[in-house]
């Protein structure tokens, strides 16, 4: 390629990436992806993350911020969407909400950590025994808690966000393939890149999420090692300590 300069600076058209050379000449986004920086944007699902790589892990007590800096350490990171819902304490695990409530608290010392809210929903159901025996009741009662809001939550937020160009690349936390819809109109109707991280390093995602991202990529025990908050923390109200047994 005599004759052709440096490059200048890389171009955005329909979603690809492109760079102007001296000379006039562009190269493609097969090319100059990966050397591009990309304005980033995470959207967390904070229950999918937790049940899937982190439940009865030393790991536990995640830096959202750094864990997006260990995955895609060569883009620029403007925000880090968490979603996630306040638990309920409850007989008999009476120490997990206060537990969730300390980590949030930590969360929240990270500048460039947004937590969105859903909530849970309690009540009593009846539901059909899976065997029930002759001549005793075929239906029981069972306390029953749903969480609401939090898959709405991120879908609606990856769509605004990407809709008023607040990002070139997103990149959703997942393997619940509700988001297929979502993300498959940011990466086709938009032009933008999404990408998809796989929490759950046993099993593949859904083939329907996974096609709906530009690539995916999958959360290892290694990332999570590297992101750990330190032991104790501080923020305008005292000292954070991470919760006895994470």
């Amino acid at each position: 390629m005599s004759g052709v300069g440096f490059i200048h600076h890389p171009y955005r058209f329909d979603g690809r990436v492109e760079a102007v050379l001296r000379g006039g000449l562009c190269l493609s986004a097969d090319i100059l992806a990966e050397a591009a920086v990309l304005i980033t944007n995470l959207y967390i699902d904070g229950f999918n993350l937790y049940y899937r790589a982190l439940k009865d892990t030393p790991f536990r007590w995640l830096d959202l911020h750094k864990l997006a800096v260990t995955l895609f350490p060569d883009d620029t990171i403007r925000s880090v969407n968490y979603f996630t819902a306040r638990l309920e304490s409850r007989a008999g695990n009476l120490g997990q909400a206060q537990r969730q409530l300390i980590y949030l608290r930590a969360l929240s010392t990270l500048p460039d950590v947004r937590i969105h809210y859903g909530y849970f929903r309690s009540g009593v159901k009846r539901r059909p025994l899976a065997k029930p025996l002759p001549g005793l009741p075929s239906h029981v009662l069972v306390r029953n808690s749903e969480e609401k809001g939090s898959d709405v939550n991120l879908a609606t937020r990856l769509l605004v966000e990407g809709f008023n160009a607040e990002h070139e690349q997103a990149v959703v936390m997942s393997n619940d393939a509700d988001f297929a819809g979502a993300m498959c109109y940011v990466r086709d109707g938009l032009g933008l890149r999404v990408v998809l991280v796989n929490p759950d390093s046993n099993n593949a995602s859904p083939e329907q999420l996974k096609g709906s991202a530009t690539y995916e990529r999958r959360l290892w025990r290694s990332h999570l090692k590297r992101s750990q908050f330190r032991d104790s923390l501080t923020d305008e109200f005292g000292t954070i300590s991470k919760p006895a047994g994470w």
